[in-house]
């Protein structure tokens, strides 16, 4: 049997913005479903830039891509993004930004209550339902950022350094609870992140970017199997690949540099 195409395809995608110089270089890339991919690199490769066009927030200047075996905005509701920040309105609960995507799509107020009561136990905030926004801490926003992404039941999920922000041991204990909920709720992921650690612990594959203009420098399996335990981070297969990933990072920027 032949393997099924990849949910994400980019075949020597270029973008840049209006007449400024190119930010993306001849992207080719096969996502397979289910994979974890973790996108690092220096500031202005271009990381982010490759997320919005996944989801159509932006156009491919020249080249092809496909989502889902469609294009970006015909693939758009088996997808969700979530960002660096939280983003989430200040007006509504937890439960009310939870609900919101599913009220825009017209589901029944009380499946809203039942799928969002779901998905914030899944996060562990079911006792704070009714907790606005500035009541909650910077990991709680996220987290109810997530359920909220959640709740499109995506096939798709990309993830904008979402956890940068965080103090670390927050952002591992986070790390931890994303590969327990991709676990219950399964998806795809396109992870941006700045952390080597954090890319390690989390994927079954990284890309490293360089700049100047954005492109693929390396592509690096983490074979680690899942579920992956705190205690990986202990082991010194996990600080080998650290490292390794760490070398190539380090070409990168020595690449842009020449």
């Amino acid at each position: 049997m032949s393997d099924p195409p990849p949910i994400v395809q980019f075949r020597a995608v270029n973008k840049h913005y209006g007449a400024g110089p190119p930010v993306l270089d001849r992207i080719s890339l096969d996502v397979a479903a289910g994979e974890f991919v973790s996108l690092i690199g220096p500031s202005g490769c271009g990381k982010s830039t490759l997320l919005r066009l996944v989801s159509a927030l932006s156009p491919v200047t020249s080249g092809a891509l496909s989502v889902d075996g469609a294009t970006p905005e015909q693939a758009r509701e088996h997808l969700a993004f979530v960002f660096q920040e939280a983003t989430l309105l200040p007006w509504l609960t937890a439960a009310g930004n939870v609900e919101l995507p599913l009220r825009l799509r017209g589901v029944p107020a009380a499946e809203r209550r039942v799928r969002a009561a779901e998905l914030l136990a899944l996060v562990r905030l079911r006792a704070a339902a009714e907790l606005y926004p500035r009541q909650l801490s910077g990991g709680m926003k996220m987290r109810v950022s997530i359920a909220r992404a959640l709740s499109r039941e995506p096939r798709i999920l990309l993830l904008d350094e979402p956890f940068a922000a965080l103090d670390e041991i927050t952002r591992n204990h986070l790390n931890e609870e994303l590969l327990g909920w991709r676990e219950k709720a399964p998806f795809t992921a396109l992870f941006v992140t700045h952390s080597v650690a954090e890319a390690v612990f989390l994927s079954n594959r990284i890309l490293v970017m360089a700049a100047g203009p954005g492109r693929l420098h390396a592509g690096v399996p983490v074979d680690f199997p899942y579920p992956r335990e705190a205690t990986l981070r202990e082991r010194p297969e996990y600080f080998a690949k650290v490292a390794e990933v760490s070398r190539l990072l380090h070409t990168a920027e020595e690449d842009r540099a020449a």
